[in-house]
């Protein structure tokens, strides 16, 4: 598969750089480096790629990042964001700057054979990781109308979960996401500017990658790989993701005594209107940052919850 790496132009990349604010000889951990776009631009800043490790789940993602950084000596782990972040732990290691975008590269989208894509026929596939037994065919074909209804419901926040898993179900067997759209579509009668099955798709293909279940598990451990000082971002794309974001950075941050992250801005920092018109993809794209603080400089005469 070739793949046109213009296709993933990376999203509030001048927001990234200005929040993570990569320093020369940074160590830098990209939990989701897709085709290299942030990654390109954090590493000129870094000139520092032996101390990187750039993490993906999807093997063509994989290639593409080994040929752009070949003979740099940067790590690059072919996993899911959760494992790696387990496994990098477990190593010891620390990172002064960590970028996690949740957003489904472009190629995955635009590649009709791995079935994300509403509009372009193929397989019911959406597996971000090709190595994975569980497809969305498997959740269309085999789930149970209540099943279904929840994970439409759950994912898709749909409020007509319930008539769009009677309406899949009455239509089995479904073979292609052409074919799923067209069922889904009936639920929605009318013309909208959104495509009517998008929030189904969503939450099938939330569902086949378990991505909330990963996103949750993942954020704390994301913190405890930063260094002293460190600096997170998040960039999410739907609601659901961001809420766990934003849950999670504001447990570990506030004025407790005991805060381990300070917020680097108090609302989700949203693209402008000229990287909307260049790049669609940006305009639902949200992105928080965090930094760790450092609990050394805080010293015994830190505030303890004592008057």
């Amino acid at each position: 598969m070739h793949h046109n790496l213009n296709q993933h132009v990376p999203v509030l990349i001048q927001q990234v750089l200005t929040y993570l604010d990569p320093k020369e000889g940074d160590s830098y951990l990209d939990l989701t480096a897709g085709y290299g776009g942030h990654a390109g631009d954090i590493l000129e800043r870094t000139k520092n790629p032996t101390q990187a490790v750039l993490v993906d789940r999807d093997q063509n993602a994989i290639e593409v990042l080994e040929t752009m950084f070949a003979g740099q000596g940067t790590r690059i782990l072919h996993t899911d964001f959760l494992a790696a972040s387990q496994q990098l732990l477990a190593e010891g290691q620390r990172f002064d700057v960590i970028l996690s975008d949740l957003g489904v590269s472009s190629p995955h989208l635009n590649d009709a054979s791995r079935g994300f894509a509403i509009n372009a026929d193929g397989p019911l596939d959406m597996r971000m990781d090709q190595r994975h037994e569980l497809t969305a065919a498997d959740i269309v074909n085999k789930y149970s109308e209540t099943e279904l209804s929840d994970v439409i419901k759950r994912y898709g926040e749909d409020p007509k979960a319930r008539l769009i898993a009677q309406l899949i179900v009455k239509n089995r067997p479904i073979a292609t996401t052409t074919q799923l759209a067209r069922i889904v579509a009936r639920a929605w009668p009318g013309r909208s500017k959104v495509h009517p099955a998008t929030r189904t798709f969503q939450a099938i293909r939330i569902s086949v990658n378990d991505e909330l279940g990963q996103l949750e598990k993942s954020l704390p451990l994301w913190v405890d790989l930063l260094n002293p000082g460190g600096r997170l971002a998040v960039i999410s794309f739907q609601s659901l993701e961001d809420r766990l974001v934003k849950q999670a950075f504001a447990e570990l941050s506030g004025n407790l005594y005991d805060a381990k992250l300070q917020l680097l801005a108090k609302h989700p920092v949203v693209a402008n209107k000229r990287e909307i018109a260049f790049n669609p993809r940006a305009r639902s794209a949200k992105l928080r940052a965090v930094a760790k603080i450092n609990t050394k400089e805080r010293g015994p005469h830190a505030y303890t919850g004592t008057k």
